[in-house]
């Protein structure tokens, strides 16, 4: 009964000169620039088109065009210093492109007697964060020849996702849907490992490489753990010294006071 129903509407619509196509989906990294195109290849002196926008639905008028009384118009304020209109084609161009501009755009080209409606989905992804790999305090079960490190990520976006590899193979991976927080991801690796690590961060589009130099970071660490032992170890052996001449010197002078008083005996 719905499936009859669904297409009687359908029917209608096109009864009444209403076409409509499936939602396009369309992706991209903020500050770039994007066009929705609408697949004309020109615009006729009574055609009608209007771009409308909505982060839940397009419910809101950003663009008109009249051509039969030569009329480009850009309504929404918050979003007419980044809209562009192809003369041509009537596409829609969104210049330096942020976050703001995600949701949905509806094209409607009235065409008498007919109308075409088209849906896309924009999607705006921030831009990505370097990763940073960092030495980390190895855990008590790890052993003496372990190095423990750290990559992280501050600030990320929506549907990102941090990732170690060994060679091509995936180690581990920790991904986020939320906004503004940070991503930190462990490794253990040996201090001897010639494999090659990378840490990389990536949203649907994109994709941040950081390489792991285990020699810079894991052995700055151990040398760091050996001259602190080093000069704890020269402070400890001063210390000795110099315990052991405070006793020789006070030997020496108990000594001396033994002497005086046997030389002042042999005196009386």
């Amino acid at each position: 009964m719905i499936c009859v129903i669904v297409l009687l509407c359908s029917c209608l619509r096109l009864l009444n000169g209403v076409f409509a196509d499936e939602v396009k989906s369309v992706s991209v990294m903020e500050g770039d620039s994007v066009t929705l195109h609408t697949d004309l290849i020109h615009i006729y002196t009574h055609d009608v088109i209007l771009w409308m926008f909505g982060v839940q639905s397009p419910d809101e008028i950003i663009a008109e065009i009249y051509r039969e009384a030569d009329i480009t118009s850009f309504i929404n304020e918050r979003l007419k210093n980044h809209l562009q209109i192809d003369d041509q084609t009537g596409s829609l161009i969104i210049t330096n492109i942020t976050t703001e501009h995600t949701g949905l755009y509806q094209l409607e080209i009235n065409r008498k007697p007919s109308v075409l409606i088209r849906h896309f989905n924009l999607t705006v992804y921030a831009r990505l964060p370097v990763p940073v790999i960092s030495s980390s305090q190895c855990s008590s079960s790890s052993s003496s020849s372990s190095c423990c490190v750290l990559c992280s990520v501050l600030n990320v976006s929506h549907d990102v996702s941090l990732s170690w590899y060994k060679g091509k193979s995936l180690l581990s991976s920790i991904s986020v849907s939320d906004l503004n927080i940070r991503l930190s991801l462990p490794l253990e690796v040996e201090y001897q490992d010639t494999n090659t690590y990378r840490c990389v961060v990536n949203n649907p589009i994109t994709n941040l490489t950081q390489h792991l130099d285990i020699t810079h970071v894991c052995h700055t660490s151990a040398g760091l753990s050996h001259v602190m032992f080093a000069v704890l170890s020269f402070i400890l052996l001063l210390h000795f010294k110099m315990s052991v001449f405070k006793v020789k010197s006070l030997f020496s002078l108990s000594v001396l006071q033994l002497v005086s008083s046997v030389v002042v005996l042999l005196k009386l």
